[in-house]
């Protein structure tokens, strides 16, 4: 069947692509279970948004911690085998949060081990399917794959609402399981992680060009994610793009993807109708991601993130205004920061291979991402404080609204020196074609 596929007129990356895709949506769909999660956990278990929060937070922070060291394993083992023991890993732990009696149970499962399951298939997966199999189309490919994340909320979310409302948080779990499940033989079949292992070339690259070597490390995965840190701590450049991007992760899924649905509900507006306006920033994200990967092939990254962060941090100053506003407060709310979600993505990783290389943007991206998931692990646990402290949400949304401007004004410099340790490659500074 492989072999098939491999003399298709349709290049194998793309179906490498495709189940990276899944795997990424299978993922983005156990990330969004939380948000419909923390009502019925409180009525149940008496646990105050504090305790529940500080599950999240857990999850969210480990999800991007494993990430450089997922690249690292990857790169020592092998993608497949990754990514099948993460997903057998992540259906278990949720499986068994149906039989849970404790809050360190909550903590246990699906903090800690849920969220190194995800976090080994999520944001250095992308990059590195994007970088290894692909030389055009590169910037699109990223689109995908990161839309992937808001897909998998536009389907799940308003689907795990319902089973909540009607037969129970136990049974919307179950079936995040599931799904966990499914995806797996996928991976095992059809997935390969680099275009060598099928004597292909990267989509796009030149054939008269020498075959690029399989990247495959040796030594201890650990010690190459952690030589990566400090080689990468030298550059200026990663220290502009991990506090933009710590930003990045204290204004989506930490903060919106975490706290949006209950507290609409506190302002009157029904589980399974949040979760319909939390899955529809889905779907205007599910554009924007594609869109900003169509630009970042094109324009300036740089100044792509800038927008970006400038937009969305507007877009979270007037949530709070949005919901004294009524539906349609919320529904500008919700098409123009959707368009926003995860449009930062690909200009991200862009920067990262342009300045890093291609064969280390894995492990550099994942420690960028490290930043990302701590400030939105931050800010899960601190918007769930504050709301506790001050009885709503609003001075969470505005500081998260804040920091995205200081944001715009760190991307705009990344770039302007250069670290002689690093060597960066030189930055796309104008528009190039497509």
């Amino acid at each position: 069947m492989i072999g098939t596929l491999v003399r298709s007129r349709v290049h194998y990356g793309w179906i490498v692509a495709a189940v990276t895709f899944f795997v990424l949506l299978a993922a983005a769909g156990i990330r969004s279970t939380p948000g419909v999660l923390i009502v019925p956990l409180e009525q149940e278990f008496g646990w105050n948004r504090v305790t529940i929060s500080l599950a999240v937070s857990i999850n969210l922070f480990l999800y991007g911690l494993c990430g450089p060291f997922a690249a690292a394993l990857m790169d020592r083992f092998g993608m497949r085998r990754v990514m099948l023991t993460s997903l057998l890993m992540v259906a278990t732990a949720i499986s068994l949060t149906t039989v849970m009696q404790a809050s360190w149970q909550l903590d246990l499962l699906w903090g800690l081990i849920v969220g190194l399951g995800t976090g080994s298939t999520a944001f250095a997966l992308g990059a590195m399917v994007a970088n290894r199999w692909f030389v055009q189309r590169r910037g699109l490919v990223m689109g995908l794959l990161t839309a992937s994340g808001a897909t998998g909320q536009l389907l799940f979310l308003p689907l795990l609402a319902s089973l909540v409302v009607v037969l129970g948080w136990r049974v919307a779990v179950l079936v995040v399981a599931g799904v966990a499940l499914l995806v797996a033989p996928l991976v095992a079949v059809f997935m390969r992680g680099d275009p060598r292992e099928v004597g292909l070339r990267p989509f796009g690259a030149d054939p008269k060009a020498p075959a690029p070597e399989t990247h495959r490390t040796t030594g201890n995965p650990f010690a190459a994610a952690v030589g990566t840190l400090t080689s990468s701590l030298r550059s200026r450049d990663f220290l502009l793009l991990t506090g933009s991007y710590f930003i990045c992760g204290a204004s989506t899924n930490g903060l919106i993807g975490t706290h949006l649905i209950p507290a609409s509900m506190e302002h009157g507006i029904p589980e399974v109708t949040a979760a319909v306006f939390l899955a529809a920033i889905g779907l205007f994200d599910l554009i924007g991601a594609m869109l900003s990967g169509w630009l970042s092939d094109r324009f300036d990254n740089r100044r792509l993130l800038c927008w970006y962060y400038s937009l969305r941090g507007l877009s979270l100053l007037f949530l709070p205004y949005a919901y004294g506003s009524g539906y349609f407060g919320l529904a500008l709310f919700v098409v123009f920061y959707g368009l926003d979600w995860v449009a930062t993505v690909p200009p991200t990783v862009r920067l990262a291979a342009d300045i890093f290389g291609k064969q280390r943007v894995g492990m550099v991206f994942g420690w960028i991402s490290v930043s990302h998931q701590l400030g939105a692990a931050s800010i899960a646990f601190g918007a769930g404080a504050l709301r506790t402290w001050f009885g709503d949400y609003q001075i969470a949304f505005m500081t998260s609204g804040l920091l995205c401007l200081i944001a715009a004004g760190l991307v705009v410099r990344i770039g302007r020196s250069t670290t002689p340790d690093v060597r960066p490659t030189p930055l796309e500074l104008a528009p190039t074609a497509g």
